[in-house]
């Protein structure tokens, strides 16, 4: 119940026709209709689409086999704890060592399971964060315990209707009790083919999350211009769903009143709890950015690292030190910061 966005007693004085168990698979957007599996078909004036996304899968990943999991949905995470929880000490293996793969290792290792993450780049999180702070989070994850390989493929799986081990790109393989696939996800596009929407990497919308007349998208599946410019963004992060669907609501009902709608501005932030570390990244940060420890120590798994390019902060990460990271969030949602100030803000709080 602690992690239901809303109880059922604040839907009811909604008055929402709720439609649970089936799935939207067609949209029409010249017709002004939605289609479900059910056979219902639904004749809309506004339309908001947030179908989230899908986890993507490894070649020759076996269907429905006892003890290969994906973590998306709440079911999925109960059949994850079931096999953590319900048969002693595990072998676990973990598939991607991006957020869902090291907080399930974190999880994992800390209920004493033996524990491998499987990565096929150089280091954990190295898209976001670059090598030498992905490498920092590594350390975290090593320092507990687990077997850290980097720069390591997989090619299938053994088993038969139950997972016994992986395969890797070496053709060694790598005994195992629960698998865990966690390579990311792609955007739930497929059922809107034929829509007249224009697809790519998600719905892509104007500034406004507009992807049609009276047509809105928001969350994992929607792509937009980041701050107006030429550069389409799809964010993944919980806030900005939250920040997404507000909006698109927002500036549908506008349109359909005739009303001015509100472009969509955000500073990313998106949090994940590791052992006993609190991570946490405000703003668009990259591993191509220049980076500057700022406060703390990466030795000791507390420190704030700042992220430029061209003259500009672009963003922080923080790894404990909550109080510290808090001050550049509110920096960034002022609006554009240089390089300079964010270090003199650093300066700063040195001396406080």
């Amino acid at each position: 119940d602690r992690i239901a966005l809303r109880r059922p007693e604040q839907l009811g004085p909604l008055d929402l026709e709720l439609h649970l168990g089936t799935r939207a698979i067609a949209l029409d957007v010249e017709g002004r209709t939605l289609a479900m599996a059910d056979g219902h078909r639904f004749a809309f004036d506004g339309c908001v689409v947030a179908t989230g996304a899908s986890p993507r899968r490894l070649p020759n990943q076996p269907d429905a086999w006892a003890g290969l999991h994906e973590l998306r949905t709440l079911d999925d995470a109960h059949a994850l704890r079931v096999d953590l929880h319900d048969h002693g000490p595990r072998r676990v293996v973990v598939i991607g060592a991006g957020f869902i793969g090291a907080e399930v290792a974190a999880t994992a290792r800390l209920l004493g399971h033996t524990v491998t993450v499987l990565e096929a780049l150089p280091a954990p999180l190295v898209r976001g964060l670059g090598v030498e702070m992905g490498n920092a989070i590594g350390a975290i994850h090593t320092g507990h315990g687990v077997d850290l390989r980097c720069g390591v493929g997989v090619s299938g799986f053994v088993g038969d209707g139950r997972i016994d081990g992986v395969v890797l790109s070496d053709g060694h393989s790598l005994a195992a009790d629960v698998v865990v696939v966690g390579v990311g996800v792609s955007p739930a596009t497929a059922w809107l083919a034929d829509s007249g929407l224009t697809l790519g990497n998600g719905i892509v919308c104007d500034e406004n999350l507009r992807a049609a007349p009276r047509v809105y998208a928001a969350g994992d599946v929607a792509c937009w211009p980041w701050e107006g410019g030429d550069e389409l963004v799809r964010i993944e992060h919980w806030t900005n769903a939250n920040e997404h669907g507000a909006l698109a609501a927002t500036n549908l009902l506008a349109e359909l009143d005739g009303g001015t709608p509100t472009p969509f501005r955000t500073t990313p932030f998106v949090w994940s709890d590791q052992y006993d570390r609190r991570i946490q990244v405000v703003g668009r940060i990259s591993g191509d950015h220049d980076i500057e420890v700022v406060h703390g120590s990466v030795d000791d798994a507390a420190f704030v690292t700042l992220y430029g390019s061209g003259g500009r902060l672009q963003g922080v990460l923080g790894v404990n030190l909550p109080k510290r990271l808090m001050p550049y969030r509110k920096l960034l949602m002022q609006g554009e910061v240089t390089w300079d100030a964010a270090l003199a803000k650093a300066r700063e709080l040195e001396s406080a």
